[in-house]
């Protein structure tokens, strides 16, 4: 008995203490099981997001030389190319990867290998941040579950750290755990330093946590006006959030995003982030003791953050991509991830849903047995986020992998609350059944084991053969055959021009990306004009070749939208005296023409 005590006591030390060195031994368990599973699409270099194509390009100019600061992709639209909203921040980890292999192996093995284990680098983040606020709001031991909740009931968010997602979505989740850390810590000074640093490291890569962002700031505001103690958050924060940001505008911000735009870390939102840091710093000095006199200074410098931005860059205050409207209506509004939760087929909205659901759920039941206890304000904080998240899937899917992130702690809390209920049970069929029962439910466990049984028909026909073609087309055997043909501009999908100067020594007219937006109404008018528009479009960009892939999903638009136009025609067979047809490999699914002045 007193061995069995002491070995449990002894476990319970080893989880308590050394948990950070579990939780990476776990990661390291679990990319080796990824790399693994996923070795098929390392082998073959199976990038299959235009963006994970488009960063590896990046990265790749990098290594060949082009300035850190000069982003500008010339492969795309050439000669000139086009600037890209991007900055080198997620690249460097592909880089010094790609640097490493290259001592040992092949450049072809080289990136292979970078580009299946780059993207579980910021898993490793994510399960540590969570794992942590789980251990402050839960319990010390309570870290484990946190693990097997992202592993297991968050789907959306394990895609994003698949081996040759390489793009920046995985970073941006690691940026959103540590935010959801941050907050949760009582440790004021170090709280306000963790959310100060994972704002300005999101900004740097991007503006997709914005909202979240701006949360935070306001709970950090609001606890300091509950309580003056709190100004030593305040100060770090605001410290952090300006001085972070200037560094991270400074070191990252391409020459492109050095001028008043809204979709990046420009001067816009530097000028916001200092002008903040700047202001919540000298609110935090003063810090007056009546709490309706810091109300009234923090609502003052809200109104001073919030005039001054819709004054001196008015032209941010619609949608940051600045696209014209016909681009906006012909693809960005079309663009399937940008589209809310419930224009999703039943199974995504499933998949994606579900998991935000129970995490609110266990928040607030969380919230209830802590309403007498300090950590009652961080789990308040814990379900703004939440909430907000929540919500923005109405407005778009992918915001699906920021709720499942910010669900784990409540899905964790809710084990926590179920299981021992169940097991202080007298009959042992219920414990048994009951323990499995509320883990497979806090979990989301039971949504992988329940979708395949939601009743949907099959896909019909037409739809097998375009996922057919969205399958085959972007494939390295089969874009590798135009290597045969001398370097040149390919005419071809906007979709299929970042794979293909990825995987071939050709360049490409567009890419989905909206800076890019003159060159991908182009090939939107080309391909749904009359012949002789789509021979000028072509000459204009000098394209010299025309590639197509019949049935992917781009092509299925072009043909619903102009019915007997350029691309409807040749899809139908129709043969122009200036369009040669060009010999591929048997069986290869693309289409190659060479296009004659």
């Amino acid at each position: 008995m007193i061995d069995s005590q002491s070995g449990a006591w002894s476990i319970r030390r080893e989880l308590e203490v050394n948990w950070l060195r579990l939780t990476l031994l776990a990661w390291v368990m679990v990319a080796i099981w990824s790399v693994w599973q996923d070795w098929g699409h390392i082998y073959w270099l199976a990038l299959g997001d235009t963006d994970d194509n488009m960063r590896l390009m990046q990265v790749r100019a990098l290594l060949h030389g082009q300035g850190w600061y000069d982003l500008r992709q010339y492969r795309l639209n050439p000669p000139g190319g086009f600037d890209i909203h991007w900055t080198r921040l997620v690249d460097l980890p592909i880089a010094a990867l790609i640097l490493f292999f290259r001592l040992f192996t092949t450049e072809f093995w080289a990136e292979r290998l970078a580009c299946g284990i780059a993207p579980l680098i910021p898993l490793a983040i994510t399960m540590s941040a969570l794992g942590l606020a789980v251990r402050r709001l839960v319990s010390p031991l309570a870290w484990p579950l946190a693990i097997a909740v992202i592993l297991i009931g968050c789907p959306t968010v394990m895609l994003m750290y698949a081996p040759e997602r390489i793009d920046l979505g995985g970073w941006q989740l690691a940026m959103l755990s540590l935010l959801a850390a941050g907050l949760t810590d009582p440790a004021r000074r170090r709280g306000g330093v963790t959310i100060g640093l994972a704002t300005a490291l999101s900004l740097s890569i991007g503006l997709e946590l914005l909202p979240y962002e701006a949360i935070a700031g306001a709970i950090v505001t609001l606890r300091w006006i509950a309580d003056r103690d709190a100004a030593a958050r305040m100060t770090t924060y605001s410290l952090t959030l300006s001085g972070g940001s200037a560094l991270g505008y400074a070191i990252f911000a391409s020459d492109a995003n050095r001028v008043m735009r809204c979709d990046a870390l420009t001067p816009v939102y530097l000028t916001v982030m200092v002008t903040a840091g700047l202001l919540l710093f000298l609110l935090a000095l003063a810090s007056p003791r009546r709490w309706q006199l810091r109300l009234l200074l923090a609502a003052i410098a809200a109104a001073v953050i919030g005039a001054g931005f819709v004054l001196l860059f008015p032209q941010c205050l619609g949608r940051p991509e600045q696209v014209s409207p016909e681009l906006a209506k012909n693809w960005l509004d079309n663009v399937r991830e940008a589209k809310p939760i419930y224009a999703q087929p039943i199974k995504t909205q499933i998949a994606v849903g579900v998991m935000p659901l129970i995490g609110v759920i266990g928040t607030l039941l969380a919230l209830w047995r802590n309403r007498n206890e300090p950590r009652l304000v961080a789990w308040l904080s814990l379900l703004a986020l939440q909430l907000a998240s929540s919500a923005m899937m109405f407005w778009q899917v992918r915001i699906g992998s920021d709720a499942q992130t910010l669900a784990v702690p409540g899905s964790v809390a809710l084990i926590w609350i179920l299981v021992p209920m169940v097991m202080g049970s007298d009959r042992a069929y219920v414990r048994v059944l009951g323990t499995v029962g509320a883990v497979a439910f806090a979990t989301g466990g039971f949504v992988g084991m329940l979708l395949p049984y939601v009743p949907l028909g099959k896909p019909n026909a037409r739809i097998a053969l375009v996922n057919k073609a969205n399958r085959f087309c972007p494939t390295l055997p089969a874009l590798q055959a135009l290597n045969r043909y001398p370097a040149q501009t390919v005419f071809t999908f906007v979709d299929l021009g970042p794979r293909l100067i990825t995987v071939t020594h050709h360049d490409a007219v567009a890419g989905p990306y909206h800076r890019n937006g003159d060159a991908i109404l182009d090939v939107q008018h080309a391909f749904q004009g009359s012949p002789e528009t789509f021979r000028r479009i072509a000459a204009k960009h000098g394209a010299t070749l025309l590639l197509i892939c019949p049935n992917m999903s781009e092509s299925t638009v072009y043909r619903a939208r102009a019915p007997g136009g350029f691309y409807d025609q040749v899809a139908h067979g129709q043969t122009f005296p200036w369009l040669k047809p060009l010999p591929l490999p048997p069986n290869d699914p693309l289409r190659l023409f060479q296009i004659e002045k």
